[in-house]
């Protein structure tokens, strides 16, 4: 998978699908620093005690949440190419499940990874969090994919957006 780039110094770059994974990665994990900030300085359901354990956290949400949507994405593939109504009801319930579920899961990953570091209070701030890590990192793919249909620079950004 191969993309390109404008640069106006030295004509077109080509982006391997290595160093597109690695940008998409990064911009995550800041992406989920940046809420986690948020949230610690803003909301009671969550603490952390150093910004290095912060990043930490958000490198293993991100290594959480990706596994947790293979496996939700997986689920939902087995019971649409199966095909009928039946499996369409087993495989909504079946993700849901999934989702629900992995929450409990990221709660103790982290609680056994960073014990005393990183306080979660519960179900309700994770959920929350999680939600709003999605959406910020939702909202960049988007602005990202409008500039990238339009072959315009970032300077354009706000006429891109309306």
């Amino acid at each position: 998978m191969r993309k390109e780039a404008r640069s106006d110094a030295s004509g077109p770059k080509t982006i391997s699908g290595g160093q597109s994974q690695f940008s998409s990665w990064t911009t995550e994990v800041l992406l989920n620093v940046i809420v986690l900030g948020l949230f610690v300085e803003y909301s009671d359901g969550i603490a952390i005690d150093s910004f290095t354990i912060m990043i930490f956290a958000a490198v293993v949400l991100k290594a959480l949440l990706g596994v947790t949507f293979a496996v939700e994405h997986r689920a939902r593939s087995f019971f649409v190419r199966r095909g009928g109504a039946i499996n369409r009801v087993v495989g909504v319930v079946t993700t849901i499940a999934i989702l629900f579920s992995s929450k409990f899961v990221i709660l103790e990953v982290i609680d056994i990874i960073f014990r005393d570091d990183v306080d979660i209070d519960g179900f309700i701030p994770l959920v929350l969090l999680i939600i709003t890590m999605i959406v910020a990192n939702r909202a960049v793919e988007v602005v990202n994919e409008r500039l990238s249909a339009r072959g315009k620079s970032a300077g354009n950004l706000a006429t891109d957006l309306r």
